[in-house]
């Protein structure tokens, strides 16, 4: 089960992106109705995942990160103050764990909430 199915069956509206230009041109667009970015720090093209996720961070403050990897593990300055870190393989468990952790409580999807 990868991310967009597991956060789907959380409740989420999921829009995709394939790499950070991608991304950042999504939240550019609907950054008002975004909660959550998770992303991977491997992308295809420029940038990678923590640079995505220092810039939502800064950009839009409102919307919760969670960045994935199976390779990278976040270094000093990688990750903006609040997000959270998820080393794969991961489970629908485990992501819903640290959605719910980093995500306030009042914009937790209902199902995510059961």
């Amino acid at each position: 089960m990868d991310a967009t199915s597991i956060l789907e069956d959380a409740g989420f509206q999921v829009l995709e992106a394939m790499n950070v230009a991608q991304a950042l041109a999504v939240l550019e667009r609907h950054h008002e109705a975004v909660q959550l970015l998770f992303t991977d720090v491997h992308m295809p093209g420029h940038g990678d995942g923590f640079e995505l996720a220092r810039h939502t961070a800064e950009r839009w403050p409102h919307i919760a990160v969670v960045v994935a990897s199976g390779n990278a593990k976040p270094g000093p300055g990688d990750l903006p103050e609040r997000a959270t870190f998820i080393g794969k393989p991961f489970s629908a468990e485990i992501v819903r764990h640290h959605v719910r952790k980093t995500l306030p409580d009042e914009k937790h999807p209902e199902l995510l909430k059961t």
